[in-house]
């Protein structure tokens, strides 16, 4: 049995179940269609936000439904979009006087049914926009059609739109903001094993034991790239630098890092591959303001982590510092004191 649960089939829904016990003071879980929503959202926002995937990736996004962050999260199969209705439902349910935002993974089932929702909403004279994620470096290439994988940065933009969204901002303001965030954040991940598959028990792809999948996406995509020869800290350099290139920083750049586990890498790694991190944007001249380290985005048990970088100015890191509550959401400043 390699998880621990009554069927593949139900995995899912008993743990929606579950985080909705557990965390009843926050969220409320709406099981047909299936969504979480918020249970004391901000009085001030005028407009409510909603993300969703696949589910595997815990703790996003059900973790980041909260005040301070998501009003809706609608989680779908295991790496499998949510159906629109669940979408549409969760949309209505949250949807506030200036409408909906829909934070939105770049692929294809997630923009499908979004959309398909949007229109829905839009019928029902419901205002609704879209931010759509798309940080991954490793899909960066004119020969994808469909552009960047949405990553790891999808949390950092549900961070600091929630942030916005508490103040008060409008739909139009909050779209602009989402793109501004988007555009200034890049990731990049490795794994030395891939996640095992629930209905088989096997893993989704193979590599030899001293090589690691280099670009692979939180599905267990890959990317072609196999190495073999890289040792930590070289790793790190070669992924840190792509993302310093891909957005064009330079010394006095400020930035907000995640180190973000895929499931099956320990904190220990994870702070160790964040100090290299941090050597090297120290090196670059790269003001490192704000990091968080965990494993926040992850794809089931993938042995691997991911880097991410978001360019962040005084409005940004203000919007990171404000307050959250989330089942999942913790932060720690250059200081190393923690906040929630």
């Amino acid at each position: 049995m390699s998880y621990f649960a009554h069927s593949p089939d139900d995995l899912v829904d008993r743990a929606l179940a579950g985080f909705a016990r557990a965390h009843a003071g926050s969220v409320s879980y709406t099981a047909d269609p299936g969504y979480l929503s918020a249970v004391d959202p901000a009085p001030g926002r005028v407009v409510g936000l909603v993300s969703g995937g696949g589910s595997g990736h815990e703790p996003m996004h059900a973790g980041f439904v909260g005040r301070g962050m998501l009003d809706a999260a609608c989680p779908g199969r295991i790496f499998a979009s949510p159906h629109n209705r669940q979408v549409y439902e969760a949309s209505r349910a949250v949807a506030k006087s200036d409408g909906v935002l829909h934070i939105v993974k770049n692929y294809t089932g997630d923009r499908i049914n979004f959309g398909i929702a949007a229109e829905r909403l839009q019928h029902d004279g419901i205002a609704c926009e879209r931010v759509l994620v798309d940080d991954d470096v490793a899909t960066d290439s004119e020969e994808i059609a469909v552009g960047r994988r949405g990553t790891g940065a999808t949390v950092i933009v549900e961070k600091l739109l929630g942030a916005a969204a508490d103040e008060g901002r409008s739909l139009s303001d909050l779209a602009g903001l989402g793109k501004r965030v988007v555009d200034a954040s890049r990731s990049i991940a490795v794994a030395s094993a891939a996640q095992t598959v629930p209905g088989t028990g096997r893993a989704a792809f193979e590599l030899p034991s001293d090589a690691v999948e280099y670009g692979v996406g939180i599905h267990g995509e890959r990317s072609g790239r196999v190495r073999t020869d890289a040792e930590i800290d070289e790793l790190v350099t070669d992924m840190a630098d792509a993302v310093v290139s891909a957005l064009g920083l330079a010394s006095g750049s400020r930035v907000i890092a995640l180190v973000n586990g895929l499931g099956a890498t320990t904190s220990l790694e994870l702070y160790g591959v964040f100090a290299r991190l941090a050597t090297i944007l120290d090196q670059h001249g790269i003001v490192l303001e704000r990091q968080l380290i965990g494993s926040l985005v992850t794809a089931l048990d993938m042995r691997g982590f991911s880097l991410s970088l978001t360019r962040t100015d005084d409005e940004l890191t203000r919007l990171w510092d404000a307050p959250a509550h989330t089942a999942a959401w913790t932060a720690t400043d250059r200081t190393g004191e923690d906040a929630r």
